[in-house]
């Protein structure tokens, strides 16, 4: 019963919108409207539009890259600052080393020998604290101070493979 309902309603709505359609068509060809002024209106309207989209695209550009992480790898380097080579492989972390003293600057050096991985920096509740791609040969540099002594948790954060859940390693500040 209630799919008849349906059926009958969904044919009224389609003969609506044909009868809609058919109205539109016959009439279209009665009235001839001056297209020069409307095209003109128009263009007007686009160049003012686009105009306005460019320039605040540009702003917007300029105001939301300047905040990006990129250039805290480049530059000045504090002498205290610690250089890590971690190496992703299938299926876990290669680190130079993998303990440090709290308030340090840790830069890692990160790459992969086979397939993409995602290294990423967890706290010991999980919360996700800083992140970069590992590509084959490509090096990325993912520079953190760590301020808390703690056990934080390299993970990978891109799936690689079967057993992509285990490539996990501990990292220490004390």
């Amino acid at each position: 019963m209630i799919q008849e309902t349906v059926w009958l309603i969904s044919l009224s709505l389609m003969a609506i919108i044909t009868a809609v359609f058919i109205y539109v068509a016959v009439n279209s060809s009665k009235t001839v409207p001056d297209f020069e002024a409307v095209q003109a209106r128009a263009l007007s309207f686009r160049a003012k539009l686009f105009w306005t989209l460019l320039v605040a695209g540009v702003i917007i550009f300029i105001a939301t890259t300047q905040v990006l992480p990129y250039a805290t790898t480049r530059g000045e380097v504090s002498a205290d600052a610690v250089e890590i080579n971690a190496v992703g492989k299938q299926w876990f972390w290669e680190l130079s080393q993998n303990e440090v003293e709290a308030g340090t600057t840790v830069i890692f050096n990160v790459t992969t020998e086979d397939v993409n991985h995602g290294m990423g920096i967890y706290d010991s509740e999980l919360r996700l604290l800083a992140q970069t791609q590992a590509m084959p040969g490509y090096e990325n540099k993912l520079k953190f101070t760590f301020s808390e002594p703690g056990q934080y948790r390299l993970m990978c954060m891109e799936y690689c493979g079967l057993s992509h859940h285990t490539m996990i390693i501990p990292f220490n500040v004390k």
